[in-house]
């Protein structure tokens, strides 16, 4: 096991793994900086881009958890929080997320007042005060629900404890693998595999996002299920 240093980016001494095999366990943006510079094996992560809640968002409207969103930069929210608030209501306080799915920062409810680049955790994770964002209204989000999805094809699902991001012992119902399925098959595969999470609020079932497979926690997913599918997309 090789223990990863940043100065690497700045050197250049990248240890020498050339035709040979490598995961990495880390830093969901240097993942992917790896995948893009490094010719390590298997030197794939994710397609970023097809996640970014601007490339889905708005083919997925009729089944997200928000019907109203703004996006925006982390400078240009600080300096003029009003005028992006009004796109959503002008609510006194706010979710806010990173555009990416590489998670820079997580997503938060923000008091109007208590906005800051500090808030954002800007100089912690990340240096670009232009960092792509999106803000929505707040939402009484109930209990929410993993799938990994193959193609169009739910293979594996969990339900999972929002306040402590840990596995539940409840099964998901019938109804919810439904309305997975029938997102699945609406939408264009960002990945050969990868997640989506949907919640219950008010009484309906909506869409929360979608993720990379190689950056999100399985939970109580079948395990044997998820290897199975993925073998045999490797296997085409």
């Amino acid at each position: 096991m090789i223990s990863w240093d940043d100065f690497w980016w700045e050197n250049g001494k990248y240890p020498s793994l050339e035709n040979e095999p490598a995961i990495f366990h880390g830093s969901l943006g240097n993942a992917s900086r790896i995948a893009s510079d490094l010719s390590w094996m298997p030197g794939v992560f994710c397609n970023t881009l097809a996640f970014e809640c601007r490339a889905w968002y708005e083919s997925a409207k009729s089944w997200l958890l928000h019907e109203k969103w703004v996006f925006s930069t982390v400078s240009e929210f600080v300096s003029d929080p009003d005028r992006c608030l009004a796109e959503i209501g002008s609510p006194g306080s706010f979710f806010v997320r990173p555009d990416s799915p590489l998670k820079p920062f997580s997503g938060r409810v923000i008091e109007r007042d208590k906005l800051s680049f500090e808030a954002l955790d800007y100089g912690f994770y990340y240096e670009d005060k232009n960092l792509p964002i999106v803000i929505t209204p707040v939402l009484d989000v109930g209990p929410e629900w993993r799938f990994v999805i193959t193609g169009q094809e739910v293979i594996a699902s969990s339900a999972y404890e929002v306040s402590d991001r840990t596995e539940s012992n409840s099964d998901c119902p019938l109804e919810v693998v439904e309305y997975a399925q029938e997102v699945a098959m609406a939408l264009i595969p960002p990945d050969p595999v990868y997640i989506l999470d949907v919640c219950n609020v008010g009484g309906d079932i909506k869409l929360i996002e979608i993720n990379p497979f190689s950056g999100a926690d399985l939970y109580a997913c079948d395990r044997q299920a998820i290897v199975s599918a993925v073998e045999e997309i490797l296997m085409v």
